[in-house]
């Protein structure tokens, strides 16, 4: 079923479990309001989805990366099966057909600023039983990175198919309620503002005001470590093991285009816990990551390589 066939040999930096769409950009002057129509630039299509995007960024920094994820029997799904194994991912376990690929409708504003809305196509159609006939997968894994473009109950598997000592990374995009069993293995839980506030709230719990309150609040309901986004103002991050908050500044960059680059930050982190590092230094390689993706236009085409943002 898989490239590697002797996984235990050649374990993999990271598997991503997770959507792969085609985006479909269209750039606006302005995002239109409640029952107004805007012009708008050519349609261009790329190759995107949380997983897929992560599964990429990771390839192209040098990570040893295989996706787990399914797309339809169309031209969308060859397109993102071209793009992961151009970037050097292994698409052995992609499993292909049941509906149509997924599509993300996306606007970009002059600021770079987007809207998205994700029709999910043959990303609901990830079950369960895809998680538990991947086994060998997840036991050849240093790192598993999971977001919620798939259903949650194949998210909540892959919480539980873990081998003994992989990490887990989870981005709840689009914010969903979270179990306690998929909470408690989070380590970490990547959250930017409003995916923090949703997530408390569900939890009935006051947010608060500060990135701060916001890791604190999330630690208490069993992520081993958090990491709050903060755009341009970096990161912060708590560990449940000790040493309190810590920000993480971002370098100074002009965005272009700011689509994908939280897939591109949560990727980076995720191929350097695996490779040991703490989390803060982890997360001060994202945030460079994530900085270099906002300056250029698209998802996985803006993804920098590791000579690029200085990497060892």
């Amino acid at each position: 079923m898989y490239e590697n066939e002797d996984p235990a040999l050649s374990p993999y930096d990271l598997v991503v479990v997770g959507s792969a769409n085609a985006d479909l950009v269209v750039g606006v002057e302005r995002r239109p309001a409640p029952g107004e129509t805007v012009l708008g630039s050519d349609l261009v299509v790329h190759p995107g989805g949380k997983g897929a995007n992560q599964a990429v960024a990771a390839a192209r920094l040098g990570a040893r990366t295989a996706l787990l994820a399914r797309v339809g029997d169309d031209a969308h799904g060859r397109l993102l099966l071209g793009s992961q194994r151009d970037a050097g991912v292994d698409t052995g376990p992609v499993l292909v057909g049941g509906a149509p690929t997924g599509v993300a409708l996306i606007t970009v504003d002059p600021s770079g600023d987007n809207s998205i809305v994700v029709s999910p196509g043959a990303n609901a159609r990830l079950t369960p039983q895809d998680i538990r006939a991947a086994a060998p997968l997840f036991a050849a894994a240093r790192v598993v990175s999971v977001q919620l473009e798939i259903p949650l109950d194949t998210v909540a598997e892959t919480a539980r198919a873990l081998a003994p000592g992989t990490r887990l990374v989870l981005n709840p995009s689009p914010p969903a309620p979270l179990p306690a069993d998929v909470l408690a293995a989070c380590d970490p839980l990547v959250v930017n503002e409003h995916e923090a506030r949703y997530i408390l709230g569900i939890l009935g719990q006051e947010a608060g005001d500060t990135p701060q309150e916001w890791a604190g609040a999330l630690l208490g309901h069993g992520p081993r470590s958090v990491v709050v986004t903060l755009g341009a103002e970096g990161a912060l991050i708590a560990d449940s093991r000790g040493g309190g908050h810590v920000r993480v500044p971002s370098p100074k960059v002009e965005a272009v285009d700011t689509t994908g680059a939280g897939d591109a930050f949560t990727a980076a982190l995720a191929w350097r816990l695996g490779q040991g590092e703490p989390l803060a230094e982890a997360a001060a390689f994202a945030v460079r990551v994530g900085a270099a993706a906002v300056t250029r236009e698209g998802a996985q085409a803006s993804y920098p390589t590791a000579e690029e943002v200085g990497a060892p």
